[in-house]
């Protein structure tokens, strides 16, 4: 069986391709953490979103890279936005 991490390495991935990845596992996992905090599940927050439950899993199982109008139409509801900020520098 192979892993993540033997598959990972045996790509040819640049590091700005893996620092996107990055983000976006990290973007998915802050939404999954607020749709918990709230008490949701993914039918009633596709619910509140207009959505059908199902998109709101594959976003959350990383199925699917999610769209920016995806994202706002899932996070506004929830009382939350997009920003863009600078990243952090690494020294």
């Amino acid at each position: 069986m192979t892993t993540w991490k033997k598959l990972k390495n045996d790509l040819v991935i640049s590091q700005e391709d893996l620092n996107a990845i990055e983000l976006e596992k990290n973007l998915i996992r802050t939404m999954v953490r607020i749709r918990e905090a709230n008490g949701l599940t993914q039918a009633e927050l596709a619910k509140m979103c207009n959505v059908k439950q199902p998109v709101i899993a594959r976003m959350e199982s990383s199925v699917h890279s999610p769209q920016i109008d995806s994202l706002l139409r899932i996070l506004t509801p929830l009382g939350y936005t997009l920003q863009i900020v600078p990243l952090e520098k690494k020294q």
